[in-house]
């Protein structure tokens, strides 16, 4: 069958395998060592971290311990505790798993060992605010800074500088114990400290870049909050000696996803040309820049010439204006769509690999030649 034939079955097929590189079912058996003896205990955060823990106990069997997800991303665990909580606005009940996690790592001995399983969405999930701060203030500050337009990696310093857990807290609550922590990366560059605002992971980044940051991307805090800023924070330096029996690694990343799509794309005929794989910006700007691309590319083509993927991934964000509701892979469609006016023989698609994109229950959108015609149809003015 030639799957170019039906380029939306393509991409999707694309897509598909893309995500079944990032399955911890099948990636992260390989980087567990043998059981260990003595005290076991597996903790984790993030969207998928549950199905982390299902990985594990399917390899180690069941273990004590306890891993916070999205609402819906449960997994089945023989013995570790699954609690979901809300994303990407921290709730209550991300904070209450929060404190239990913290008091589950109390008291711990060298002898013991502790599994952590972090991936993206973790900075949400893992709610524990600084003294002198209530979860109303994390919720408000967190909402802002998703609506800025900030990169991921500023916002996650942000993050850390509001937390008692992230930016190595979470490690130090652990020591002397000590820990592997596995990671799935959804993060452009794949930076562990990024990854989840690095609870396992030691920062350089101070209080006051964090101020300078809220400034750049004019977030507005209450002074409340600038003045606990000011006050310093607790994130651990990276050479600090409660890191020192941590092991970090990072065993699935969009760069292997985007490898396996180029690798399927170029089975069925295509020439793949790689973008990258660490895109950040605003992503109405990054699709205008794609779309100037793919209609460069398709005026140059021939008839006899090879179908062209172009290929990328990262993290894009959207800065909120008004009331509307999406993500950056349904924003990044939209553009796209609008710059290339239903230009034939052009088709597209941007997904998250977690299913979710922004805060929306769809993990991206489709862009073909009769996309616009398509919405005028039903009546939508996708320019408004």
């Amino acid at each position: 069958m030639n799957l170019i034939a039906d380029p939306k079955h393509f991409l999707r097929n694309l897509f598909d395998k893309a995500i079944s590189v990032a399955d911890p079912m099948l990636t992260l058996p390989d980087f567990l060592p043998e059981k260990p003896n003595g005290r076991i205990i597996v903790i984790g955060a993030g969207k998928a971290s549950a199905r982390m823990a299902e990985a594990v106990e399917n390899t180690w069997g069941a273990c004590e311990g306890l891993v916070i997800t999205r609402y819906g991303y449960a997994r089945p665990c023989k013995g570790i505790e699954i609690v979901e909580a809300a994303h990407p606005v921290p709730d209550k009940a991300g904070m209450n798993a929060t404190n239990r996690m913290l008091e589950l790592l109390q008291g711990l001995e060298e002898d013991d060992f502790v599994l952590a399983l972090i991936s993206g969405g973790a900075s949400a999930l893992l709610v524990a605010p600084r003294s002198g701060m209530e979860l109303a203030d994390k919720q408000a500050i967190n909402d802002a800074l998703l609506a800025s337009g900030a990169p991921i990696s500023k916002i996650n310093t942000v993050r850390k500088h509001l937390s008692k857990v992230k930016g190595g807290q979470l490690a130090a609550a652990a020591s002397p114990a000590t820990m592997l922590s596995l990671m799935l990366s959804d993060v452009p560059g794949d930076n562990p400290a990024d990854i989840g605002s690095g609870p396992t992971v030691g920062d350089a980044f101070s209080s006051a870049e964090a101020l300078e940051i809220l400034d750049r991307w004019q977030v507005k805090v209450s002074p409340h909050i600038r003045e606990i800023l000011e006050q310093g924070s607790g994130v651990l330096s990276p050479s600090d000696q409660r890191l020192s029996q941590v092991e970090n690694v990072v065993f699935a990343a969009p760069s292997q996803s985007l490898a396996a799509a180029s690798e399927l794309a170029q089975q069925a005929g295509c020439k793949v040309v790689q973008i990258g794989d660490d895109l950040e910006g605003e992503a109405s700007e990054v699709a205008k820049a794609h779309a100037e691309l793919a209609i460069e590319i398709s005026e140059k083509r021939t008839k006899d010439d090879p179908p062209v993927l172009l290929l990328s991934g990262g993290e894009l964000t959207v800065t909120k204006r008004g009331e509307g509701h999406g993500g950056p892979n349904a924003e990044y469609c939209l553009a796209l769509a609008l710059a290339l006016q239903d230009k034939e023989g052009i088709y597209a698609l941007a997904g998250d690999t977690d299913g979710v994109d922004g805060a929306c229950e769809v993990a991206g959108a489709y862009v073909g030649p009769d996309t616009l015609e398509r919405a005028a149809d039903r009546g939508i003015d996708a320019a408004s």
